[in-house]
């Protein structure tokens, strides 16, 4: 019987059922990217991206930009987040950055500075270069009835 078999085995295909984990005490520095669901509790010095649901515990660390589609954070993140969908913000999270987000709900007692852009359905792409600030039109001045 052979400990190591040269045989390459066959490619695993990606089951968006599956959830990644980052675990407390761990910490990675560099780029994390998921095409599926995503819980942090450890923490990481650099962009975090899922295609799917991002959690992070409230043990957890971002140092570094966030993307995903659904965000909910319970932690410390300092860097921007943008979340296409719904960005959920628990009373124990901390956030320094800012955010972009089509929805938002920030619970009470949580930690929150930076600056906050809401996206319409159509705008809500992360890519979008139309998400910059726009100024918002004046109204104009009513003219004086006379009677």
């Amino acid at each position: 019987m052979a400990l190591f078999n040269n045989t390459k085995s066959a490619a695993v295909a990606f089951n968006p059922n599956t959830l990644n984990i980052i675990n407390s005490g761990t910490q990675i520095t560099g780029d994390v990217n998921s095409d599926g669901d995503m819980r942090v509790d450890g923490t990481i010095k650099g962009y975090l991206t899922s295609k799917a649901r991002l959690v992070l515990g409230p043990t957890a660390i971002i140092d570094g930009d966030i993307k995903a589609a659904n965000i909910e954070i319970s932690g410390e993140v300092n860097g921007n987040i943008y979340a296409s969908e719904l960005l959920t913000i628990k009373a124990s999270a901390k956030i320094n950055g800012d955010i972009i987000s089509n929805k938002l709900i920030i619970e009470s007692g949580a930690s929150f500075n930076g600056n906050c852009k809401m996206n319409k359905p159509k705008e809500a792409s992360i890519n979008n270069s139309s998400n910059a600030a726009k100024p918002a039109p004046k109204p104009a001045a009513k003219e004086a009835v006379a009677q």
